[in-house]
């Protein structure tokens, strides 16, 4: 009986690790090259016009990075590096050349309550410091809790201003309440005010800049290059990160439905689809835990033109994600094992550009 209920756990031990491997094929059909050295966490860069880099380190410093130096910028705002929490994305205006803003999202501790909540600031670059600082969103409340900020930013063609937070660790509180920040896309004009047009303005104590809600943690936003609509994807709890179409005022059911489970292995939900709530377009499970995602749109891969890269936190390697009439219909591993992929960018010079934590900003060579 003891040698029974052995061979029993061995088997559901090799079953439980098989599920939770990664089993996308390694394509070996490109290089890299190390462009920035020595980063820890580079959660977001922007290339600026003179070809120089401005570099968001996790932990609370944006260093510029021009011809081979890094020098920290001074002038940012208080930051909390609290857990998922710290100096996050970074984005420029689409007229930067005629007005030089600068948009940075960041663990704010300003406010009431100990803690801190998701920001969004805009500010100039000004010898090598940020300058003319306009915060234009704040989250409330602070909370001490170290999970789930979200947060990136985008621009759509109308220049919306777009940017996640995620549930920030309050599951079963905010991705379903339209009144409370957390678990939501949001949009908002390039000065901060609220677009006429938001689908949440006539309701009672809703917040205001609320675009689409019911989300986990989004840490990855792209616009698509021929359509135009924003697209993220968000972790899962264990397996379910999602990849979705944003909608204006749509739900897509955090909590209530989801692909994934607890991470004990418990049930979280029975249910995957519901009235009202929007399907991703794909799913993965076991979880990549992704961050960062870029369309290819350049010349430089004619092979893989408009395929969607993700990064994969936990699986140390970047996704590329080939998609025909509006599905998912192959997966490859790029830059494998070289560590947790962060970030990624199309240059201006049509390069991908990677981060990666612990390494530092690789650029991706096609052989």
């Amino acid at each position: 009986m003891k040698i029974k209920n052995y061979f029993v756990l061995v088997f559901a031990f090799i079953g439980f690790i098989s599920c939770a491997q990664d089993k996308n094929p390694i394509n070996n059909d490109h290089g890299y090259e190390v462009v920035v050295s020595d980063l820890t966490i580079p959660w977001g860069f922007v290339f600026l016009p003179d070809g120089s880099m401005l570099i968001n380190e996790k932990e609370g410093k944006m260093l510029h990075y021009k011809e081979g130096n890094k020098t920290e910028v001074q002038g940012l705002p208080k930051i909390s590096n609290r857990g998922q929490g710290g100096l996050l994305d970074i984005a420029l205006h689409p007229n930067y050349d005629e007005n030089g803003w600068i948009y940075i999202t960041y663990a704010s501790p300003e406010g009431d309550g100990d803690g801190g909540n998701t920001a969004v600031m805009r500010a100039k670059f000004e010898n090598n410091a940020l300058t003319n600082k306009e915060l234009l969103y704040k989250a409330t409340p602070n909370t001490k809790k170290g999970q789930h900020f979200g947060s990136r930013i985008v621009f759509d063609n109308a220049g919306y201003l777009y940017f996640t937070i995620g549930d920030r660790g309050d599951r079963d509180v905010n991705p379903q309440d339209i009144t409370r920040d957390g678990g939501k896309v949001y949009r908002l004009n390039d000065d901060g005010s609220i677009p006429g047009d938001n689908p949440f303005l006539s309701e009672p104590n809703a917040k205001k800049a609320i675009y689409s809600y019911g989300h986990r943690n989004p840490q990855g936003m792209v616009l698509h290059p021929e359509t135009g609509e924003v697209w993220t994807h968000e972790h899962g709890p264990q397996g379910g990160d999602e990849i979705n179409i944003i909608k204006k005022g749509a739900n897509y059911g955090w909590p209530v439905i989801s692909y994934g489970i607890n991470y004990d292995g418990t049930t979280l939900t029975s249910i995957t689809e519901k009235e009202g709530m929007e399907q991703p377009l794909h799913y993965w499970d076991p979880s990549i835990a992704p961050s960062g995602m870029a369309f290819i749109t350049s010349d430089v891969y004619p092979e893989w033109k408009g395929d969607l890269l993700v990064g994969s936190l936990k699986f140390n390697y970047m996704d590329k994600v080939v998609l025909k009439d509006g599905k998912v219909v192959k997966e490859e591993r790029f830059l494998d094992g070289l560590g947790r992929v962060r970030t990624i960018n199309q240059g201006p010079d049509g390069y991908i550009y990677v981060g990666i934590e612990n390494l530092g900003i690789v650029k991706l060579l096609p052989k």
